[in-house]
């Protein structure tokens, strides 16, 4: 290719380079090939790093201080550290080996966790660090070393279906002409196979002999995570030659369908590519997890505000120990500490502060974080593990990749979808074309059908393709064409057959792809579904492209002066490549009559305005055809050629060398530049309408998640034709909604195209301004009536829509529509728009996506769920849930998305309930006992109340609960609104459920002291002492708290009824036991139930009534308001029960 020849000029000395080898937008970095003395020597001496590489989180020297510092991150847990550090004090009101346990258990699973997963991680470095590779050394042979022992300037050969070691320079492979086939799919996910391809100048270096004199330098980018792209000059033999991506193999991807290659090592380790992007995702937490950190916080308000009533109050009364007829014996104020002194009381109700402090302690509830982890865990494998989100076709489950937001599925407001991959299969197939402003190809594509039934019109449907047209039976991936003008060599007959012979010529060789040929047979590997279709409809047409090389491609086509099948050859000169800034692609070709020319195919809007005077002929005539393909709801493009001049080329393309051998931050810019002009008069020769189907369900499941009340959004970088016909092919719109259109190709605006800039851009701004007035007065005017609306926009007016002055505006108007589409959008605009709906509605967003171009809008929004499609992995790389299939959304939302929100936040309330019905009951006693701070219980029942008796119940709680079966979750698709408006996380709810702790608490002191103090308990006739109060009262906490979760469980699996009723059990025999040890080790628990509990029906007889006390006034309102103010969900509930 003319793109790696050589370019005459003295290579300039190195530039000093930093010794860290970069940053990421620099160009210092110098590779000295294959001389190791070079690379030595003054100062052309660069460290860089080496090629081992590490992914753990933590190391043998940091592990511990790094793991600590994150688990003492949680406000819960510093406090329980003060706590047990207090606890070594006098003022601890227990010992300290019972606040300190449960704190280093739940510390300690969560380290222990934290350690396995990043001894995975160890195991897997060393297994990459230590693989092998054969790198050539100063005996000028090729030995095997270890990828780790990689340093930057190596020659090393890579032979097939091995991995890359490092980011190579590609110096030659097995092919004569230096091209070899790299797959990505570690990289980016993508299976189809890159074609790459070494300078013309190296490729001969094709055995290990050839390297024994090779020496060259490398000028080039720093290290930076783009994948795609690469900067950078080599000086070899006194001359210069510009390297592009195609020299480059990325490391962790593999070799393939070559025998070997011999590279040079650019970047090695964390330099790499790979690596660089080796980044943590943003951090995302759920809006229930953010509400929780609040509620903790109150509860440390609550534990403050009663620690200090008390503290108060003992104050109060030390102090009045000095005063007549106050003075208690027993206390010997007289003889006073520091604890208990009248003459400073202040210090001495400071200190009862702080023991108050370690008292309520309970009130924070310690293994709450650990226990949410654990269930999200599980509830992200039953998410794993759901068969009706299985793809067949693909052969992939679904996959949560995070557990942290399981919850917010249930509480999605906004979906942002990308079109082409995630409603369609981006399996594209030719459908129509227009060449010389003739249509051809014929059949209805489904975007014309489902518009035509919403307009409820009948029309005469055309039988598919593989049915048959006239006998032609063939069914070919990507090509569902059909015209008998074309079909068969047909074409040559008609009047501007040489207009069709260069259209599909263009098609045949204006593209990357590879031909695999097999047999007879000829199939591609092309980079995109649409380049496929082209070329394959180019080959089913009779241009038939088999053979690629570095400098020329072949093909099998119909001469038209001979009259027959011939090999025609045309010399590649150069590739000025597609991007989504250019919007085209061109090649420059000699053919073998020595004509140069140039074949450019893009965007219509782009392609129109490098048009030629001569050039524009058929110019009408297409731009009708690609409007009625845009409506038909077909992708399309235009194509092109010229003819160049010897002395044009060559002028050309030494200002295109030139560019292209810059090495500055100016490297793109300045090549699309020298690229434009080259492309310009082009002679138009007509348009391609390429469909791309809808996926499996797509409307069905966007019908259900409307009836969930859930809006959506498409951004699509389509045209708004093409766009509002998918649009109406999926049902996000429908014919009774009013469509409201927001685009700048008005006449007010074309009257203004040649005029000032300014000027013009005012006059678009008002115009857009003007627009969404006019559309929010209509939303506006038709609130309280059933009419939904659709917003429209396209790509230049939503640029303006989000300037400052009218961005509210714009989006207080989408956010009233029903649908929202964006057209010839941006993959910047995506994440842009993202970013302002979740910022402007403050509820959950989910961007659904399946491609590179998606993933800022994956995580940007709340939730990023990629597709598993034909774009590769990146989306889904990306992402934090993986579906197969768009319509795998339904089920994720609806279903798993309704049942984790609603047992997260159960779950959740559940905790607190549960710890306030604890400690409050040490609130109560500490006033009866005049704020002593004597506990109530035995230290070690504290301790195991959240670890033992009370946390595995609430776990099974948020794993296996289900208010509703999945059948009725998709068939009440509104059920979803209760997550939306956080029905079961709401304020009120959370106040509510710690209310209902505080009253059960409430019940069970005062009745349990008013039931079993001041009268025979013990069956010789003693009373009760405190240890019976104790164990009494924490009896019925026990077996209040695990029944009042049974009477809030719908839905009871022999899991749960173990966890409940075995907690209680375990209660009863973790008292026996450990009423067994010396009553050094259980003080207040010697005997104490076998002795005295087990023997009195005072204690079962309480128990009994108590427990069914304080659950009565949960289960009576929950009875009143079935009964008279029932939500949503209790219909539903009880709709499903009456069915059954």
């Amino acid at each position: 290719m003319a793109g790696e020849r050589r370019w005459r000029r003295r290579p300039p000395p190195p530039p000093p380079a930093s010794s860290s080898g970069g940053g990421a937008g620099g160009y210092s970095r110098v590779v000295h090939c294959n001389d190791a003395a070079a690379a030595a020597a003054g100062a052309a001496r660069v460290v860089y790093r080496g090629n081992e590489v590490a992914t753990t989180k933590y190391t043998v020297a940091n592990f511990v201080p790094k793991s600590l510092f994150e688990q003492f991150r949680r406000a819960a847990n510093v406090f329980f550290l003060a706590v047990a550090c207090v606890s070594f004090s006098p003022l601890a009101p227990y010992r300290a080996v019972s606040i300190l346990l449960p704190l280093v258990v739940v510390v300690g699973a969560t380290m222990a966790k934290e350690a396995v997963e990043d001894w995975r991680r160890k195991q897997q470095d060393i297994e990459v660090n230590n693989r092998k590779v054969k790198v050539y050394n100063e005996a000028n042979s090729f030995h095997e070393t270890e990828w780790k022992r990689l340093r930057v300037g190596d020659v090393v050969k890579v032979e097939k279906d091995e991995f890359f070691p490092a980011d190579l320079l590609l110096l030659s492979s097995s092919y004569e002409d230096g091209i070899c086939y790299v797959e990505t799919m570690n990289l980016d996910g993508e299976t189809n196979l890159k074609r790459k391809q070494s300078l013309q100048i190296t490729s001969s270096l094709t055995n290990d002999q050839s390297f024994q004199k090779f020496k060259a330098l490398i000028k080039c980018e720093d290290p930076n995570d783009k994948l795609y792209s690469f900067i950078g000059t080599m000086y070899f033999n006194g001359v210069q030659y510009p390297l592009s991506p195609q020299q480059i193999l990325l490391r962790d991807s593999k070799l393939r369908n070559t025998q070997y290659v011999y590279g040079i090592v650019i970047f090695t380790g964390h330099d790499t590519k790979v690596m660089q992007n080796a980044m943590d995702p943003p951090s995302k937490r759920s809006n229930v997890e953010r509400r929780m950190d609040k509620i903790i916080y109150l509860l440390f308000t609550i534990l403050v505000v009663i620690a200090s009533i008390g503290s108060i109050f003992f104050g109060i009364k030390t102090k009045g120990e000095m005063s007549e007829g106050n003075y208690m014996w027993y206390l010997r104020p007289d003889k006073s500490s520091i604890f208990f002194d009248p003459r400073r009381a202040g210090l001495a109700a400071f200190c009862h502060f702080l023991t108050s402090l370690m008292l309520y302690g309970c009130l924070i509830p310690i293994s709450l974080y650990i226990s949410i982890e654990i269930v999200k865990v599980l509830q992200s494998t039953f998410i794993n593990q759901d068969q009706k989100m299985y793809c067949e076709e693909s052969d992939k489950p679904a996959r949560a990749r995070t557990s942290n937001l399981n919850e917010e599925l249930g509480q999605v407001h906004t979906i942002l979808s990308d079109k082409t991959g995630t409603l369609t299969c981006n399996s594209m197939e030719f459908v129509k074309c227009s060449i010389g402003g003739v249509a051809y190809g014929s059949g209805s594509t489904e975007a014309e059908k489902s518009y035509r039934k919403d307009k409820e019109i009948n029309y005469f449907e055309l039988k598919p393709l593989s049915s048959g047209f006239n006998g032609y039976e063939r069914l070919v991936k990507g090509f569902n064409f059909y015209d008998d003008r074309l079909m068969n060599g047909q074409w040559v007959k008609e009047p501007h057959s040489e207009t069709v012979q260069m259209f599909f010529r263009v098609l045949a060789i204006c593209h990357t792809a590879i031909p695999v040929v097999e047999s007879k047979s000829v199939s591609y590997e092309a980079e995109s579904p649409d380049e496929a279709a082209f070329v394959t409809t180019a080959r089913e047409l009779g241009f038939e492209f088999f053979q690629r090389t570095q400098m020329s491609i072949s093909l099998h086509e119909f001469d038209l002066k001979i009259g027959r099948k011939v090999i025609r050859t045309y010399k590649l000169l150069n590739i000025l490549e597609f991007s989504s800034a250019r919007k085209r692609m061109s090649v420059i070709v000699r053919t073998e009559e020595d004509e140069l020319l140039l074949f450019c195919k893009g965007a219509d809007g782009v392609i129109f305005e490098k048009l030629s005077k001569d050039g524009q002929v058929f110019e009408a005539e297409t731009k009708c055809h690609i409007n009625e393909y845009s409506e038909a709801g077909l992708r399309t493009l235009a194509v092109a050629y010229r003819k160049l001049t010897e002395e044009e080329y060559r002028i050309w393309n030494e200002e295109f060398l030139a560019a292209k051998s810059s090495v500055n931050a100016d490297h793109d810019m300045i090549v699309d530049e020298a690229a434009e002009k080259i492309e310009k008069d082009l002679i138009l020769l007509g348009a391609t309408g390429v469909e791309d189907r809808l996926q499996k369900g797509v409307p069905e499941c966007i019908n259900k998640l409307a009836e969930a009340g859930i809006k959506i959004w498409i951004l699509t970088g389509d045209k708004l034709e093409t766009a509002v016909n998918i649009g109406f092919a999926c049902h996000l719109l429908r014919k009774e909604m009013k469509n409201i259109v927001i685009k700048l190709d008005t006449p007010e605006i074309s009257v203004l195209k040649d005029g000032d800039k300014e000027a013009i851009k005012m006059a678009i701004n008002e115009r857009i301004a003007n627009q969404i007035r006019e559309a929010q007065s209509q939303v506006s005017s038709s609130k309280g009536s059933s009419v939904s609306f659709a917003l429209i926009i396209d790509g230049n007016s939503l640029a303006y829509a989000l300037s400052s002055g009218l961005e509210n505006s714009f989006l207080d108007l989408a956010v009233d529509c029903a649908s929202v589409i964006c057209c010839r959008i941006s993959p910047k605009q995506k994440a842009l728009v993202t970013r302002l709906v979740k910022r402007r509605t403050r509820k959950t967003t989910l961007a659904i996506g399946d491609g590179a171009n998606d993933v800022g809008m994956l995580q940007e929004a709340d939730i990023g769920v990629g597709i598993s499609g034909v774009e590769g992995m990146q989306a889904v790389m990306s992402s934090d849930f993986a579906i197969a299939q768009f319509r795998f959304l339904e089920r994720l939302l609806l279903v798993h998305g309704h049942w984790c929100y609603r047992r997260i936040a159960a779950m959740i309330c559940y905790f607190f309930y549960k710890n306030l019905a604890f400690g409050f009951t040490l609130f109560w006693f500490e006033a009866h006992a005049l704020f002593s701070a004597q506990p109530a219980y035995n230290d070690w029942y504290i301790s195991f109340y959240n670890v033992a008796f009370t946390s595995l119940p609430v776990m099974a709680l948020g794993v296996f609960d289900k208010d509703v079966s999945s059948a009725i979750c998709l068939k009440f698709p509104s059920l979803h609104q209760d997550g939306i408006r956080n029905i079961f996380f709401s304020w009120p709810r959370i106040l509510g459920w710690m209310l209902n702790g505080i009253i059960t608490a409430t019940i069970i002191y005062y009745f349990t002291t008013n039931a079993i103090l001041d009268q025979a308990f013990r069956s010789d006739g003693r009373v009760a002492g405190s240890e019976l109060l104790g164990a009494t009262m924490y009896t019925c906490v026990v077996w209040a708290v695990n029944c009042q979760l049974a009477l809030y469980l719908s839905y009871f699996t022999w899991i749960q009824h173990l966890l409940i009723w075995g907690s209680i059990f375990f209660w009863y025999i973790f008292l026996v036991i450990y009423g067994f040890f010396p009553p050094t080790i259980s003080t207040t628990a010697y005997r104490v139930f076998l002795e005295a509990c087990v023997s009195s029906p005072l204690y079962w007889l309480s128990s009994l009534f108590i427990v069914v006390a304080a659950l009565l006034p949960y289960f009576s309102y929950l009875t009143f308001q079935t009964m008279f103010f029932p939500k949503y969900h209790h219909s539903i509930q009880r709709a499903k029960t009456g069915d059954s």
